[in-house]
């Protein structure tokens, strides 16, 4: 029997009656279209689905769109400005070549937001270990610890 939810998404209110076993993945994509969080493993090991939920990085596709009721989730598609301006994360994935296919790279820069937030010390260690969720198949990880150094930089100038 579906269960009313009701939160708040990348700045908007919403509410929805969803079945209880709703994954907060497929209420992004499947209902809502915020097609920007992906979903690459189905087993909450790869890091594709990492949104913010009130604040912290989670991986979607482990958590029920119940448990998400009167929280306020940040994807992807809410980072940018309204003007399209990149948030300073991206800008430095987009800079320092942080990506190659791309699949990884919401889940990965929704991590990294959330790494440099929380981590006071941005050594390459800590890099890697902050985001050891979160898997890429394409690249050999050294442009994305760049820019994941140079995004948390600039979001400490901003």
């Amino acid at each position: 029997m579906p269960v009313e939810i009701s939160l708040t998404v990348n700045g908007a209110s919403v509410t929805r009656a969803v079945e209880p076993r709703l994954l907060l993945a497929h209420l992004l994509r499947d209902v809502l279209g915020l097609t920007g969080t992906h979903i690459g493993c189905d087993t909450s090991q790869c890091g594709a689905c990492v949104v913010h939920l009130d604040g912290r990085s989670v991986k979607s596709c482990a958590v029920l769109a119940v448990q998400a009721d009167g929280a306020d989730v940040l994807t992807i598609e809410g980072l940018a400005g309204a003007d399209g301006t990149l948030h300073p994360m991206q800008a430095a994935f987009r800079e320092h070549h942080g990506l190659q296919c791309g699949f990884c790279t919401p889940g990965m820069v929704m991590g990294a937001i959330d790494l440099a937030r929380t981590a006071p010390d941005l050594e390459e260690v800590t890099i890697r270990s902050g985001l050891e969720g979160n898997l890429c198949r394409c690249t050999g990880y050294q442009n994305i610890v760049k820019a994941v150094r140079a995004g948390a930089r600039a979001m400490q100038e901003g």
